[in-house]
């Protein structure tokens, strides 16, 4: 069987946002809707990540809880240009390799601007970050979707580079949200990031034995990688917490959160 693993993180530190990181995993034996569904139930707010069909329901403007806002990542947006333009992998295709487009690699510069700015702006305000991107990001983005409409209308179905040009043209008012709110990242990275333990790992989770072995390296990957994003040792403060979370009030939990939390014999010297 083969089993997934979602990740939702929570990082506003690109626009100096208050609220602490932190990452939260759940396990799967597939990739049915129902599964975010279930996670983000009582969510409301934004939510970026690829064009996976299980999360359109979230955008109802009827949804109960209120509709989520999607922002959608130009990562994968560009990974699909620069797949088609990776001269290492068309160099091991040999005679098979399909001749580069300059399309694709006029594609590739033109998002790797937006990059650039954005390189040059995080960590500033939200506001800092509309205002910049406003002034700066606007325009290319403008000029990117009227280019690639005119460049599709040129390439017959067959071409290779209609794919990626459909992905984003099909969902272009998301690809573009992030010029509404200074908060959106230009990609989901963040989460990308947090998962690639359990990629690089993947020959190991083939034996967590059970469903209920998935969910608990999930718990566990939820406490260590949140540490980790705080810049907690996670060993340190899973040793400690373990040692005194029987004797702590429930009203005092949340001091032993990775964002609120000092060591026993910290808080003993003080």
């Amino acid at each position: 069987m083969t089993g997934r693993i979602w990740t939702y993180v929570r990082d506003d530190r690109p626009f100096g946002g208050h609220a602490p990181p932190a990452a939260l995993y759940y396990a799967s034996r597939d990739r049915k809707h129902e599964h975010p569904v279930q996670h983000l139930q009582a969510f409301t707010g934004i939510l970026q990540a690829d064009a996976y069909s299980g999360y359109n329901e979230f955008y109802d403007p009827h949804r109960s809880q209120g509709a989520i806002t999607d922002a959608l990542c130009w990562a994968h947006a560009r990974r699909q240009f620069f797949e088609l333009v990776d001269i290492a992998a068309n160099a091991r295709r040999g005679k098979n390799a399909a001749a580069i487009s300059p399309v694709v690699l006029a594609a590739v510069k033109r998002i790797d601007a937006l990059f650039e700015i954005e390189r040059g702006i995080n960590s500033l305000s939200a506001e800092e970050r509309h205002r910049a991107r406003a002034e700066r990001s606007a325009p290319l983005v403008a000029d990117l979707e009227n280019w690639l409409r005119q460049e599709r209308a040129k390439l017959s179905r067959s071409a290779s580079v209609t794919r990626p040009i459909d992905y984003m043209l099909k969902r272009w008012d998301a690809f573009a949200r992030f010029l509404d709110d200074g908060r959106i990242c230009l990609t989901n990275n963040a989460a990308e990031r947090a998962l690639r333990g359990f990629a690089l790992g993947r020959k190991s989770w083939l034996f967590a034995g059970s469903e209920r072995g998935a969910d608990r390296a999930a718990a566990m990957t939820t406490l260590i990688t949140t540490a980790k994003l705080n810049d907690i040792d996670p060993l340190a403060w899973l040793a400690d917490v373990l040692a005194r979370i029987a004797d702590t009030p429930r009203s005092r939990l949340p001091d032993l959160l990775p964002w609120n939390w000092s060591p026993l014999r910290l808080q003993a010297a003080a």
